[in-house]
């Protein structure tokens, strides 16, 4: 089903997963495991992505909300970002 970006779209709900050309990406107003945007505001990193700023999930917090998620698709990753954490020596933020 097409996706319309705009306000009244975004009001109507609040998680959306969009498929793109790149991949899927997920939009959460509320993450099972770690709450609200301004919950987790404190467990995030501020990264720049073609000269906009996003706001992403530390590794520990991605981690734990994807534990909580109840997906397949999150639990499959969960080896990966453990993996990956272990090699870095335990929290990235």
């Amino acid at each position: 089903m097409p996706f319309r970006l705009d306000v009244e779209t975004l009001k109507a709900g609040l998680n959306f997963t969009l498929t793109t050309t790149l991949g899927w990406i997920d939009l959460f107003g509320d993450i099972p495991g770690g709450g609200t945007y301004r919950d987790l505001t404190a467990d995030s990193v501020m990264i720049e992505i073609l000269g906009q700023n996003f706001r992403l999930l530390n590794l520990d917090a991605l981690i734990r909300a994807k534990k909580a998620s109840g997906r397949p698709k999150d639990y499959e990753t969960l080896a990966e970002l453990e993996s990956l954490k272990d090699k870095v020596g335990g929290k990235i933020t």
